[in-house]
């Protein structure tokens, strides 16, 4: 079972994965709206959706919310390290885990 510490990390981490996944589709969507001058296809899947515009939207989609995800994932990261001095266990090199259990 998780420890208090790890639980925390993994409730931080996630609320801010999701908070920015969340703002990035919606910035997404009005960019998409902004640039093509119409909606983004609500099904890409479906024949009736051209395949560069499918492709284009799981392309755009993709790649802003893995990048919108890491930054948050970062900063979450970086705000548990400046307050418990050390960076969450699932981030640790194997070097600095091998210098916690011999200590």
């Amino acid at each position: 079972m998780a420890d208090k510490g790890e639980l925390g990390w993994r409730l931080l981490a996630g609320a801010a994965a999701f908070g920015a996944g969340f703002v990035a589709r919606k910035a997404i969507t009005v960019g998409w709206k902004q640039v093509t001058g119409k909606e983004p296809p609500t099904n890409p899947e479906s024949p009736e959706v051209g395949i560069a515009e499918a492709i284009g939207w799981a392309v755009v989609t993709g790649v802003g919310i893995e990048v919108a995800r890491l930054l948050a994932t970062r900063a979450a990261a970086n705000r548990w390290h400046n307050s418990t001095g050390e960076l969450p266990a699932a981030l640790r090199t194997a070097t600095e885990k091998i210098k916690d259990v011999a200590s």
